[in-house]
C-alpha cells in the first residue's frame, strides 16, 4: 500500500507538539533568595531562637520537602556568593572573587541554559553584580545595594523607577505581577531575590515593635576576647560593641548608617529615613523616637554600664533583623499562594537560600565574611513534589557551587564540564554514595571590617582554616567546640588530623585550581 507524504506544515506541528510535552514535564523553578539571612533565624533549622524566628512559611517549604542542615557558600559574601549560584564555579574562575568586581556577562550561566532549552527566565530584586542581567527575558533589579523604602527599579529598557513602598513588598509585587504575564506555554525560572534582611535591618512599618515583647536569648560568645585563636580576629572591625553604627550626638562618623535608629544631628540616623514620604516617616518616628529618647535619658544620665550598652544595642539590632525577616517570610507565603491558587505547585521546584549566613551577635559580630559557622552556613531548603520526601533532612555537605547543576538537572539538561558543583539531584533521590566530603572556602575581599583574606576546608566534624597575612593556620573540632572558640592546630592530640585535613586542603585548592595567594 502507498502511503500519502506526509506535509512540512503536519511535520510542524507533531514536533512542536514533541516540544510541549517535553517542555510540561520540566518542572518550573523558583529560587526565592535573601540576603544575610542566617539559619538561626529560620525555625526549620532549630536552635537558640528557632521557638521566635518569624518563618512559617519558609518552614512550610521544609516541612513540604527538604532542609539541607550543612548547606555552605564558597565565598561569604553578597555578589560573589551570586555569581557562583549563576555559574556553578568558585569566585576565582568566574572572575567575581570580591565586592566591587563586574561579573563578566558573557560568561556561562544557569540562566543562558534554562533560557536557550525553552524556559522562560525572569530575575526580580537584588542583582549587585555590577552588570546588567543576561540569560533573563525579563528582569527589574534594584541599582547596588538597593533601598528599603521606595526603592529604585532599574527596567531592562534603561530606565530607573522608583516605586513607593517597601523593598520586600514591591519586589514580590513585581514577581507575581511577572508570573501573571509571563509565556505559559514554557516552563519558567523565576529568581526573586530580596534585599532583606541586609543591613540596615531596617523593616517594613507595619512590623515596627514586633519583637519588642519577645525575649530574644543572647549567644553565649557575646563578649567573645578572641583569645585561643589567630590574632587576626581582635583586628576584625564589625562587632556589636565598637562598630555597630552609632549616632547620638554631633560626633557622627560620615559613613554613618544609623545600625540603631538613634537621631544624629543632619538625619534620623540612616539615610533610608530621607526616601520616606511624610506619612512613613510619622509613623517611623512615633515608634522610634519614645523608645530612643528613653534610653538616651538613660545613657546620658549614666544609668548604664559598658554592657548593658552593648546589650541594648544587641536587642535593638535583633528585633529590627527578626521584624525584616518577618516580611521576607510573608513574601515567600504570597509566592506560594500564588503557586497554589494557580495550580502550578505540583509542577514547581521552590527553593528557599540566601547568599551567606549572618553573625547574630556570635562573637560579638554583626556582619558575615569569616569561615566561622554563622558566616559560612547558608540555608537551603527545596521542595519538589513526588521527588523529595517532605520533612527529609539531609545531611550532606553541599555548598553554592551546586545550585546550577541542579536546576541543570531538574530541567533534564547536560551539565558542562566547566561546572565545578553537583547536582543535588542524586540526594533528593536518597542516593547520597560517592558524595564529597569535604568543602573548599575562599575569603577574597581586601580588608573591609578589617577581615583579612582566608582560605579553608571543612568536613563533617572539623575545619582548617589558613591566614596568608600571618601564615597562621587555626584547626576547630566542630563536635566538641561548636562555638568555634579555641583553635587546637598545636594540640599533639590532633596530629593526625591535622596532617589530614593539610592534606586535603591541597588537593581542594589543586582540584579547583586555586590562585595563588596575593601578596599584601
Amino acid at each position: 500500500m502507498k502511503l500519502s507524504p506526509i506535509s512540512p506544515l503536519i511535520l510542524i506541528l507533531l514536533f512542536a507538539n514533541v516540544g510541549n510535552t517535553l517542555a510540561a514535564e520540566r518542572p518550573n523553578i523558583l529560587f526565592l533568595f535573601s540576603d544575610d539571612h542566617a539559619v538561626k533565624a529560620i525555625s526549620a533549622y532549630g536552635g537558640a531562637l528557632a521557638p521566635i524566628a518569624p518563618t512559617p512559611n519558609i518552614d512550610r517549604i521544609a516541612n513540604e520537602g527538604a532542609v539541607f542542615r550543612n548547606s555552605f557558600c564558597a565565598n561569604s559574601i553578597c555578589g560573589p556568593s551570586r555569581a557562583t549560584i549563576l555559574t556553578g564555579k568558585h569566585s576565582h574562575v568566574n572572575g567575581f572573587m570580591r565586592n566591587g568586581n563586574n561579573f563578566d556577562a558573557t560568561q556561562w550561566t544557569v540562566a543562558k541554559a534554562l533560557q536557550s532549552s525553552g524556559y522562560t527566565t525572569a530575575v526580580i530584586g537584588k542583582w549587585h553584580l555590577n552588570s546588567n542581567p543576561v540569560g533573563f527575558d525579563h528582569w527589574e533589579v534594584l541599582p547596588g545595594q538597593g533601598n528599603y523604602y521606595n526603592p529604585d527599579f532599574l527596567q531592562m529598557n534603561g530606565d530607573r523607577k522608583r516605586i513607593e513602598g517597601y523593598a520586600t513588598d514591591v519586589t514580590t509585587d513585581k514577581a507575581v505581577a511577572w508570573l501573571e504575564s509571563r509565556d505559559t506555554s514554557k516552563p519558567f525560572f523565576l529568581m526573586c531575590q530580596h534585599k532583606a534582611p541586609h543591613r540596615t535591618f531596617s523593616p517594613a512599618l507595619r512590623h515596627l515593635g514586633a519583637f519588642d515583647d519577645v525575649e530574644i536569648p543572647e549567644p553565649d560568645s557575646l563578649f567573645d576576647d578572641y583569645s585561643k585563636r589567630s590574632d587576626l580576629l581582635a583586628k576584625n572591625e564589625m562587632e556589636i560593641d565598637r562598630h555597630f553604627d552609632w549616632a547620638y550626638d554631633a560626633k557622627v562618623r560620615k559613613d554613618e548608617r544609623g545600625d540603631v535608629k538613634l537621631p544624629a544631628p543632619d538625619r534620623y540616623g540612616t539615610p533610608e529615613y530621607n526616601r520616606m514620604t511624610p506619612m512613613q516617616r510619622k509613623e517611623w518616628d512615633a515608634y522610634f523616637g519614645p523608645r530612643n529618647q528613653s534610653f538616651l535619658a538613660d545613657f546620658k544620665a549614666g544609668k548604664l554600664e559598658h554592657h548593658d550598652i552593648v546589650r541594648w544595642k544587641y536587642r535593638r539590632y535583633m528585633r529590627n533583623y527578626l521584624s525584616t525577616v518577618k516580611a521576607v517570610d510573608e513574601s515567600v507565603g504570597r509566592m506560594l499562594k500564588y503557586l497554589d491558587d494557580n495550580g502550578l505547585a505540583e509542577n514547581t521546584i521552590v527553593i528557599y537560600s540566601s547568599d551567606q549566613g549572618f553573625f547574630l551577635g556570635e562573637h560579638g559580630w554583626y556582619d558575615k565574611r569569616w569561615m566561622f559557622e554563622e558566616s559560612f552556613r547558608m540555608p537551603f531548603i527545596i521542595r519538589w513534589p513526588g521527588m523529595v520526601k517532605a520533612g527529609s533532612k539531609p545531611e550532606e555537605l553541599i555548598q553554592n557551587i551546586d545550585y546550577a547543576p541542579t536546576f541543570l538537572e531538574a530541567a533534564k539538561l547536560k551539565i558542562p564540564s566547566a561546572v565545578q558543583g553537583r547536582s543535588l539531584v542524586p540526594l533528593l533521590k536518597g542516593n547520597n554514595s560517592n558524595w564529597r566530603d569535604s568543602l573548599y572556602y575562599a575569603y577574597y575581599e581586601l580588608g573591609e571590617h578589617a577581615v583579612p583574606q582566608h582560605f579553608g576546608v571543612r568536613t563533617d566534624r572539623h575545619k582548617l582554616m589558613y591566614f596568608p597575612q600571618s601564615d597562621e593556620w587555626n584547626l576547630f573540632d566542630l563536635q566538641t567546640d561548636p562555638q568555634e572558640m579555641q583553635s587546637v592546630h598545636s594540640d599533639p592530640a590532633y596530629e593526625r588530623t591535622r596532617e589530614a585535613l593539610t592534606a586535603e586542603y591541597h588537593r581542594l585548592r589543586e582540584k579547583y585550581d586555586a590562585p595563588e595567594y596575593e601578596k599584601r
